[in-house]
């Protein structure tokens, strides 16, 4: 199994609508290192599902339950998108402040490259945010 990570404007798509729908696609990727990220998921991989823009945290988990395919609202035909089911919220919400002054997760993409909307999570960085909101890591 492979942990990520995906950013969603709560305003657009938010951890109460992905709650409502249990099962959703996750569409409208149009960078080409985010989408090779959801190229290589797969179904059974753990997601952290993430609020940017002015909350800018980690608010729950979501898993891959269908791999990448065409994306409908993609009018090129370049881009595709995943299905993701949802699974827990956090217990205690983490924030990219908090993310930041940990000193074991300073190499994560999210601070690294933060404009990146898809990217992939070590198994110690998953481990340690997931122990940060108080929730299991699996």
């Amino acid at each position: 199994m492979a942990y990520w990570l995906m950013k969603t404007e709560p305003g657009s798509w938010s951890w109460e609508d992905q709650v409502a729908k249990d099962v959703e696609h996750w569409d409208g990727v149009r960078n080409y290192q985010a989408s090779n990220n959801m190229k290589a998921m797969k179904v059974g991989d753990r997601v952290f599902f993430y609020h940017s823009v002015k909350e800018k945290k980690i608010v729950g988990i979501v898993e891959v339950c269908k791999e990448y395919y065409p994306d409908h609202t993609d009018k090129s035909g370049r881009f595709g998108m995943v299905d993701v089911k949802t699974l827990y919220p956090m217990i205690k919400p983490v924030s990219l402040e908090e993310i930041k002054a940990h000193p074991e997760l300073q190499d994560m993409a999210l601070i690294k490259q933060s404009r990146l909307s898809v990217m992939s999570v070590n198994d110690g960085e998953w481990e340690i945010i997931c122990a940060m909101g108080d929730t299991k890591p699996a």
